[in-house]
């Protein structure tokens, strides 16, 4: 529910990002899916809050797990 003036949106640390002063004028980051930037995801659109997670991101955590049990 904040708004801020956007100063860049670029691609840095391997995802799309915004940054921005905060109300401290320090230089901030946010991933730009978590602003009104990036188009809506359409999975959560369509998911409409009955599941949190992307069937795609559940199996790779999945993976990850497995590999740290070994």
């Amino acid at each position: 529910g904040q708004h801020f003036e956007l100063l860049d949106h670029r691609q840095t640390w391997g995802e799309d990002r915004v940054y921005y002063y905060d109300d401290q004028e320090q230089l901030k980051s946010l991933p730009a899916a978590w602003t009104s930037v990036s188009a809506a995801d359409p999975f959560v659109s369509i998911a409409a809050g009955r599941s949190y997670f992307h069937s795609a991101s559940l199996a790779e955590l999945s993976r990850w797990i497995g590999r740290r049990k070994a």
